[in-house]
């Protein structure tokens, strides 16, 4: 039986007539590998990566393609001995057909662990002291002591911020006329990669096809398996008897469910929940993680608590939301202060002065509540949404709105304390993306917006 007849038998179909999962990650790879002289894998470590770069190198053997792929990884210094043991395995296998980039430097990786800073910054000179373990020595990792000429910006650059850079680097460095990028994202991960999808942008897609995205002239990000289900990929894994990560194996003997298993850089705050792990998987690796970042311990003790708003936080007696805010806003440093100070103006003043956009069931639970708005009507400004919406002005910024299912998307000052309180320093939960600000533009939102908390 062949691999394609193997892979058909058991896994799920995406329509009636049969044709699984695999057979349109076949036809994508192939439209990849015809129109594209360059080809470059992002691999994490993690079950969807290396589900993806397997198919990629088994797709290339199929059909004699001996034009080599990059393997990009990012290597965060803090993780589980078993995913290092992974990706050395990967970043030094199949080297007739890949050629390895791992890339053991400072750049700045996000941290949910402190309040004093919203980063960290994994292989970083400055803390050699306390690395939680030595530098990878196989040829392909790229540290402080080697960066080739012409190499992007990376200390203290955003993670997300530095993997664009490099792509588009690597893109001009070979010289290649077309770059894909490979990306190992599922739809089922998440609503934010549901909707990367998803999306109607078709001038941002390579060729209208809808699991592209156009990232750089020249380059394009691709996601091979973004309608693989969880059950797709550990199917694929057993089938074929392709290499994963065993920490997948130690998490479900620790009794973590499948679909919660994360291999991630450990101080995110997706993973602070999960942070208690390393306790009990490695200790010997946790007592190195505590003294590498400030505050990791008390994350893994409270990260699944009321303590940093994961579970329902109950107000203070004796203060509204408004006023345990202000609470929360002096316990912090004074930079910390004027950041968080700086982002909650901008909601402010958004949601007083022009409105913001909300599903139409939740408008409507807001009026059925009585709550004091003015109801807008449908957006005009272009924007496709996935569902109706309409825009809502509020007289005041609310202090809470008990009751309205969609809390998480309202703007209340409950909502900002739970911001602080889970040290979400880019308030993504607030809807805010990660921004690096310079301290005069802070210094000014700080003057201009101060009397909001008065």
């Amino acid at each position: 039986m062949s691999q394609d007849d193997r892979v058909r038998s058991g896994a799920s179909s995406i329509s009636s007539g049969g044709r699984t999962v695999y057979d349109a990650a076949q036809e994508r790879l192939g439209r990849v590998f015809a129109d594209f002289d360059n080809v470059i894998v992002a691999f994490s470590g993690g079950k969807d990566s290396g589900a993806m770069l397997h198919l990629v190198l088994d797709y290339m053997r199929t059909h004699a393609i001996t034009r080599p792929v990059h393997v990009f990884h990012m290597d965060y210094e803090g993780q589980y001995t078993a995913t290092t043991r992974y990706v050395d395995r990967i970043m030094t296998s199949d080297r007739d057909l890949t050629v390895p980039w791992r890339v053991c430097l400072p750049f700045a990786a996000g941290c949910a662990a402190t309040m004093y800073a919203d980063h960290w910054k994994p292989w970083d000179p400055e803390s050699r002291a306390l690395w939680v373990r030595e530098l990878p020595t196989h040829s392909g990792v790229i540290h402080t002591g080697n960066v080739p000429r012409g190499f992007p910006r990376f200390d203290g650059v955003w993670d997300y911020v530095f993997q664009e850079a490099f792509e588009r680097w690597l893109h001009e460095t070979t010289g290649a006329r077309r770059t894909a990028v490979l990306i190992g994202i599922r739809q089922q991960e998440s609503l934010h990669r549901y909707a990367a999808i998803n999306r109607e942008d078709k001038h941002a897609m390579y060729a209208g096809l809808r699991w592209t995205s156009v990232m750089a002239p020249g380059v394009v990000k691709v996601y091979p398996i973004h309608d693989w289900l969880l059950e797709d990929v550990w199917h694929a894994h057993a089938l074929f008897g392709w290499s994963y990560n065993h920490l997948y194996d130690l998490m479900y003997t620790a009794g973590v469910s499948p679909h919660l298993m994360r291999v991630a850089s450990p101080f995110i705050s997706q993973g602070i929940r999960q942070l208690q792990l390393y306790r009990v998987i490695e200790p010997e690796l946790w007592a190195r993680l505590v003294g590498r970042v400030n505050g990791a311990n008390f994350a893994a003790i409270y990260g699944d608590t009321q303590a940093m708003a994961a579970r329902n936080v109950t107000l203070p007696t004796g203060h509204t939301w408004k006023t345990y805010l202000k609470f929360l806003l002096d316990t912090l440093p004074v930079a910390a202060r004027q950041h968080y100070l700086t982002k909650f103006a901008t909601s402010v003043r958004y949601w007083t002065e022009k409105g913001g956009a909300l599903p139409t069931d939740t408008v409507r639970e807001l009026e059925a509540a009585g709550i004091q708005a003015e109801y807008l009507g449908p957006p005009h400004t272009g924007r496709v949404y996935t569902r109706p919406h309409e825009i809502v002005r509020f007289p005041t910024y609310p202090d809470d709105l008990p009751g309205i299912r969609a809390f998480a998307s309202l703007p209340t000052y409950k909502r900002m304390c739970i911001t602080i309180l889970r040290n979400d320093y880019t308030c993504r939960y607030m809807g805010f993306g990660p921004t690096k600000q310079d301290e005069d533009r802070r210094r000014s939102a700080m003057e201009k917006y101060q009397e909001v908390l008065t």
